[in-house]
């Protein structure tokens, strides 16, 4: 089975035409009834091999933390880091393979960041919120580095949103540092969660900057684009069903269930819009809580749980089936301009 990477691949190396792989993937598609856009195509394993190779990997890189943490602090994150590089040479730079890239690009950036922190961590136990925070804002810039090297050798598409990721971290930081400064006792969380949305936003725009690149996702930008939407969806999500007060457990309300219901629905307008369907994914748990409170609240206390899944499960479903013409139908009411930037696949049936 060939997958869309396998195609870029055969392109750039002109062992296949442009046309040629523009008339398999409409035949590909064809055959399964939807375009080629709709798919969300990322790579994630093209074998058991990936599998294998993971699982060798991650003892591999274990083993080198656990010696560098017995030699000195800090050592450990040298070892994992320079190790992950090492094998991603191979394994990434000539194999290729999908599901060992993205654990050797997290293993090296968890270990150039692990370095510092590790050896704070030992050397100086005891930091001022204020000083721990600028540090923290070090260590995600560091990590952006880290992320930006790997991606200017390797390009795996996941290392653009470890480095968003980064970024963002960096940025909450420093304003938590700011904001604390000479307030040791007040809490973060007012000033967190607001900040971590407006980087959610601002990571979705960053997504949506490279999907508008590659409507036809034909590219290796598409797939950039889909891990910086896995990112910036739970930091969107969340904050919001905070301020509902979903995240109280037992204290929701009727008002805030209806909320997050109706801000599901958005979301689920958003992804359509976009084509893509991690937004829907990062707040199925809320729902299925405001859900299952709801239920419970109309006196199906020993149903609530199944009936919840019936529903949610029903209407994803049934979403999923027919993704394609309820797309058409919402992005053929969007403005000229704006349906020219969207993914094209719902526009193929128009």
């Amino acid at each position: 089975m060939y997958s869309e990477a396998d195609l870029q691949a055969a392109v750039s190396a002109g062992a296949l035409s442009h046309a040629a792989a523009e008339a398999f993937r409409a035949h590909a598609a064809g055959m399964r009834a939807a375009p080629v856009a709709d798919e969300e195509h990322f790579r994630l394993i093209t074998g058991f091999n990936d599998i294998f190779v993971t699982i060798a990997a991650v003892l591999l890189l274990v083993a080198c933390a656990g010696i560098g943490h017995a030699i000195a602090p800090g050592v450990a994150g040298v070892l994992v880091a320079g190790a992950a590089w090492g094998l991603a040479e191979f394994f990434t730079r000539q194999r290729r393979m999908a599901l060992p890239s993205i654990v050797l690009l997290l293993a090296f950036v968890g270990g150039v960041a692990a370095v510092p922190i590790n050896y704070l961590a030992e050397t100086e136990p005891q930091l001022a919120e204020r000083t721990a925070a600028v540090i923290a804002a070090g260590v995600g810039l560091l990590a952006a580095g880290a992320a930006w090297l790997h991606w200017r050798r390797f390009m795996v598409p996941i290392t653009v949103a470890a480095g968003a990721a980064a970024v963002a971290a960096t940025v909450i930081a420093l304003v938590l540092s700011i904001a604390m400064d000479g307030q040791p006792n007040q809490r973060p969380e007012p000033i967190l969660l607001p900040l971590v949305f407006v980087c959610g936003l601002a990571v979705f725009a960053f997504a949506m900057r490279w999907d508008m690149s590659d409507p036809n996702r034909e590219t290796r930008r598409s797939d950039v684009a889909f891990w910086l939407h896995l990112l910036a969806a739970p930091m969107i999500a969340h904050p919001l069903f905070h301020w509902l007060g979903i995240t109280e457990g037992e204290n929701i309300g009727a008002a805030s269930a209806l909320g997050v219901l109706a801000i599901y629905v958005m979301m689920g307008v958003v992804a359509l819009a976009v084509d893509r369907r991690a937004l829907l994914v990062s707040a199925l748990a809320y729902v299925l809580l405001a859900l299952t409170w709801l239920l419970r609240e109309f006196g199906m206390v020993e149903l609530n749980i199944a009936l919840t899944g019936l529903v949610i499960g029903s209407a994803l479903l049934a979403l999923s089936a027919f993704w394609t013409p309820i797309r058409t139908a919402l992005v053929q009411r969007l403005p000229g301009e704006v349906q020219a930037r969207l993914p094209q696949g719902a526009m193929v049936l128009a």
